[in-house]
């Protein structure tokens, strides 16, 4: 049996969880989720505690039994704190708009602009920071979605490895390499 599969989760107060025909909705002051759970998994609601079973010993019940509890420690813990990812975007004329609440519009040194649908479930800010840079922060409930879409706004521009510029998450560390001037520098006499 998974060893992290075992341990309950804690339903906090003014969270409720109901588990009914294969699926997990758990309702909280932030919002509401709802997980289907494989049928190789059983879960369990007493009181302040959801217990989750493995219906078998094999390795994939094993597998699905600690996903299925992670899975479930994310819920309670997106309806009740929720998630937040924070990226900047660094370079010499980089700009990030949000347009109507629902395109997020990047200017990253490309010859156009870059328009990336914001998805329902989370939430987007761009704020410019004392340092010419730009924050963005994506907010939401489902860690998933909050991840995914971060993840998405990364990959529009990367962080290079020579001047750091592009788009990193806050706190992120780029691995600088030594340019054209430090390699020749002890080269020719």
């Amino acid at each position: 049996m998974s060893r992290l599969g075992k341990r309950p989760v804690h339903i906090p107060e003014k969270v409720k969880a109901e588990f009914k025909n294969g699926v997990l909705e758990i309702t909280g002051p932030s919002g509401k989720l709802s997980q289907v759970i494989d049928n190789k998994i059983n879960v369990k609601i007493e009181k302040d505690n959801i217990l989750v079973e493995a219906l078998g010993s094999s390795r994939e019940h094993n597998m699905f039994h600690g996903l299925t509890r992670g899975l479930i420690v994310n819920m309670v813990e997106g309806v009740t704190k929720g998630f937040k990812k924070e990226l900047e975007a660094i370079g010499l004329g980089f700009k990030v708009n949000i347009e109507g609440g629902k395109k997020l519009v990047l200017a990253v040194g490309f010859s156009h602009l870059v328009n990336l649908e914001i998805p329902s479930t989370v939430k987007v800010t761009a704020v410019l920071t004392p340092d010419k840079n730009t924050l963005i922060t994506v907010t939401g409930i489902d860690k998933y979605e909050v991840g995914a879409f971060a993840a998405k706004i990364r990959a529009v521009k990367p962080p290079e490895p020579y001047k750091g510029f592009g788009i990193r998450y806050l706190g992120e560390k780029i691995i600088r390499k030594a340019g054209k001037a430090a390699a020749s520098a002890g080269g020719k006499k």
